[in-house]
């Protein structure tokens, strides 16, 4: 038996469109947000999937909300796919912090896994909460077709663990993750294969 995990990031926020970090600040989504979440609701009503999950927090909740409507789903929400904390950097930008503390940004950007930013949750813990929310999800879905709505860092982080790739490439690897975009895992026990990545859903994404 296998398990199909449709990963989506949530819709823009006004704090990314400025590129700050949003982790576990509940922010809200922006116009272009909003627009996101329902072009990934046009594409569930033709892509129809069996289970929604999501984040606790509100730009995912509102992300997954058109999807649910299309396919008549109540979500889920598990609280290991909220997003990381992102410490004293929350809110702020890299070019912000760096003015600040040129060294430990330059530290994050050469690993960001040995040197998180300070304050910030751990990203190895990261990795497994997301990791093991997955697994679980996936076992409570058998060869179903299931969409995961949550955000850019846990994913990234998420992605290479469960594709043995080295925690600190995360952002070389996958740079980002688009808003409302779709990448498909396949899952089968422990295997897991990545079909697709970042196949976005509508001209908005």
């Amino acid at each position: 038996m296998s398990t199909t995990l449709l990963l989506a990031r949530h819709g823009q926020t006004v704090w990314h469109a400025e590129n700050r970090y949003a982790g576990i600040s509940d922010v809200a989504l922006t116009d272009t947000g909003v627009a996101q979440a329902e072009s990934l609701g046009h594409w569930a009503a033709t892509h129809p999937v069996d289970a929604i999950w999501t984040s606790p927090l509100s730009r995912a909740v509102l992300t997954a909300a058109p999807a649910a409507q299309a396919l008549n789903l109540t979500p889920h929400t598990d609280p290991a796919l909220r997003e990381c904390d992102f410490g004293v950097v929350e809110g702020r930008t890299l070019a912000e912090f760096e003015t600040e503390n040129p060294g430990a940004a330059q530290a994050f950007r050469s690993d960001p896994v040995a040197h998180a930013f300070p304050e910030s949750e751990d990203p190895l813990t990261a990795a497994e909460r997301g990791t093991a929310a997955l697994h679980r999800i996936a076992a409570t879905h058998p060869d179903q077709r299931v969409l995961i709505v949550a955000h850019n860092t846990l994913l990234r982080l998420v992605l290479c663990r469960l594709l043995g790739i080295p925690l600190s490439e995360y952002r070389r690897v996958f740079p980002r993750l688009r808003n409302a975009a779709v990448s498909e895992l396949r899952v089968q026990g422990e295997a897991v294969a990545l079909l697709s990545l970042n196949v976005p859903c509508g001209e908005e994404s």
